[in-house]
């Protein structure tokens, strides 16, 4: 076969071809139409090869999206979670107090990404009741619509719905985060150990590592009942996080741990 032959059959076989970030979208909508997906079948689907498809699959996973299996994928398991409106019901005070604490740290004219969650939610609120002028880059309805109505400027970004966290995770998501560079962003998590913030939803864990990368200050909000527990997914590191903002302060070894990632400790007040 000559050359030209050749490079026209190429140029052929790419012609048919669908973007990665298109394959991965169809292969996200694959998994909720049936339970499991073949590398071979999505292969010949997609016309690449079966190696392109198994990186699909494996950036997939590891963004907490789908779960490997052999030969291919299937819809990553959440496991039993309080909903967030569970949550929201759950220990309200010391929220709204260390709600309240961290939107002290932002001031007018901040860039902000704001994670969706019971206590960034109560983040928002007090932002709202404060007047900050600021942008706020958020995957959480709640968090947008508190703000939406006040002096911020609110951008909600697109993404897979998740109901039970009227929140938006997803390959859609975090491309869209990695669009922005952010004065500061403000996560909560699962649990806090000396591993670092992890995540029991492992798509969210996805979303906090993507803010935190985006944000030149980064702020973890969390309370005292999730000191040494361990969600599902590691989020990041402690030396990840320049501050936590607490109810209470921790004691023992996750102490020494963060005051060794040079982490601050922000306690909120109780009265």
């Amino acid at each position: 076969m000559s050359k030209t032959k050749t490079r026209s059959k190429h140029a052929e076989k790419a012609a048919g071809r669908i973007k990665k970030a298109e394959r991965r979208r169809q292969i996200l909508l694959e998994l909720k139409l049936r339970p499991h997906v073949r590398i071979s079948d999505l292969a010949r689907s997609f016309n690449v090869s079966t190696e392109t498809v198994r990186r699909d699959f494996d950036a997939l996973a590891q963004d907490g999206l789908v779960a490997r299996a052999h030969g291919g994928a299937s819809a990553a398991a959440q496991g039993h979670y309080p909903s967030l409106d569970e949550r929201t019901a759950d220990r309200a005070a010391e929220r709204e107090r260390i709600g309240g604490k961290a939107s002290e740290l932002v001031n007018d004219g901040d860039t902000v990404m704001i994670d969706s969650g019971s206590t960034t939610i109560q983040l928002a609120r007090a932002l709202a009741v404060n007047g900050t002028r600021c942008t706020v880059i958020t995957n959480s309805i709640p968090v947008a619509t508190t703000l939406g109505d006040g002096a911020a400027d609110v951008i909600l970004c697109p993404g897979e719905y998740l109901a039970t966290e009227s929140a938006v995770i997803g390959a859609d998501t975090l491309e869209y985060l990695s669009r922005f560079n952010v004065d500061r962003c403000m996560i909560g998590a699962s649990g806090l150990s000396e591993e670092g913030p992890s995540e029991a939803i492992s798509g969210f864990a996805a979303v906090k590592r993507a803010m935190l990368q985006r944000a030149a200050n980064r702020h973890l909000l969390i309370d005292a009942q999730k000191y040494g527990a361990r969600g599902l997914v590691r989020a990041g590191t402690l030396s990840d996080l320049d501050s936590i903002v607490v109810d209470a302060a921790p004691d023992g070894t996750l102490r020494a741990a963060l005051e060794a990632s040079k982490v601050a400790v922000i306690v909120a007040d109780t009265g």
